[in-house]
């Protein structure tokens, strides 16, 4: 486990049951998800791979009001994100929509958190377009009018991932008056019922299994017992940091698993591979020190502060670019064997491009921490 348990607590009773959690993880990670990794990068959707985490309670230590463990879902996510980074990212979009409805005020919402957290239902993030229009990237692509007992929503969402028919995601709406003019934001859980269009969107370059659709809504009525926070803006201010932080564990998997790749091949390939730039002792000293800090984020994930919301957002770039650097380097430890079709280091260079550009991207980040500094905050 290479997120110790102990470097977040002393109770070492607390310490018993999270490792008791990580290791059923690593034990479905290398017994049934390892064998279908592959097949999971091209196309399934890891249903089956999700309950079993839920059952193991790898997707709701997070949640909860008195006892939140970010230290065992990052390291949980850690252990799935080494075997495949497809189904890590999975279990980001499920924490963070857990989140949602652990943090809201809607006792509707909270009602429905103790099958989400098990993994008997559902539920991924709508976020990226919302999160990017809070920050003055792009246009809010859902809209919505005030109708009684709730609202009524229009527009696309281009890529909205972990969802399907029967089950669901956060989602926020720009709310319009009359005139048109937006008033404010309402985040609401989306479910994927009868009056939701999916449609399938263009093949990526790997990660297909990670159910990821286009949205269409016409007319979609938003109920009271749907909506997560009314203002959104407040309650996203405050979940940002903890958001954020949750998706570095997607890049430490790839990070740890890419050492130890490197190691791998180390008796056979060694003495040439001792002539590249970032080897395995290079990579573990700075993977170190990026584990280190995120050690000491991972107790407040609902600090809203300036320099804490800064180290987040630096962390997470940390790790994008660190997982960048470490999959390349491990492709090329290994060579051509590497570059097979069915090789784990080309899959994991490509996970970690992923990772680089998922909302938000490396350059959002940057984009997010230069406003910081300026004192820019947009939410």
């Amino acid at each position: 486990m290479s997120l110790a348990l102990e470097t977040y607590s002393t109770d070492s009773a607390s310490c018993s049951i999270g490792n008791a959690m990580l290791n059923q993880v690593q034990a479905i990670a290398h017994q049934e998800l390892l064998p279908i990794a592959n097949n999971i990068d091209e196309g399934h959707y890891p249903r089956e791979i999700m309950a079993a985490l839920g059952k193991a309670g790898a997707l709701g230590v997070h949640l909860g009001a008195q006892d939140t463990r970010y230290d065992l879902a990052l390291a949980a996510m850690q252990e799935v994100g080494a075997v495949c980074g497809s189904t890590a990212f999975l279990m980001w979009c499920h924490g963070v929509c857990g989140l949602y409805m652990d943090q809201s005020e809607n006792t509707a919402l909270r009602d429905r958190l103790a099958g989400h957290a098990a993994g008997l239902t559902l539920g991924g993030t709508a976020l990226s377009n919302p999160m990017k229009y809070l920050s003055g990237i792009e246009p809010m692509l859902l809209r919505a009018q005030k109708v009684a007992n709730g609202y009524v929503v229009n527009g696309t969402l281009p890529w909205v991932s972990h969802i399907g028919k029967g089950q669901y995601c956060g989602a926020i709406a720009a709310v319009e008056d009359a005139t048109g003019k937006i008033t404010h934001e309402v985040l609401f859980i989306l479910d994927m019922d009868e009056r939701v269009q999916l449609d399938a969107c263009p093949a990526f370059s790997g990660m297909e299994g990670t159910s990821t659709w286009r949205v269409r809504l016409k007319d979609y009525f938003v109920g009271q017992d749907d909506i997560v926070a009314d203002p959104a803006k407040p309650f996203v201010a405050r979940i940002r940091g903890a958001f954020i932080l949750l998706q570095i564990g997607m890049a430490t998997g790839l990070i740890q698993a890419s050492i130890d790749a490197m190691r791998e091949v180390t008796p056979t390939l060694g003495h040439v591979n001792a002539f590249l730039r970032d080897g395995p002792d290079r990579m573990q000293a700075e993977f170190d020190e990026l584990q280190s800090r995120v050690a000491g984020l991972v107790a407040t994930p609902f600090a809203t502060d300036k320099e804490y919301l800064l180290d987040v957002l630096d962390a997470r770039t940390h790790g994008a670019e660190l997982a960048l650097k470490a999959t390349q380097s491990a492709l090329l430890h290994h060579g051509a064997r590497g570059y097979l079709r069915a090789a784990a280091p080309q899959r994991r260079v490509r996970e970690a491009h992923f990772v680089a550009i998922v909302t938000p991207a490396i350059k959002h980040l940057r984009w997010e921490m230069a406003r910081l500094m300026k004192e820019e905050v947009p939410v």
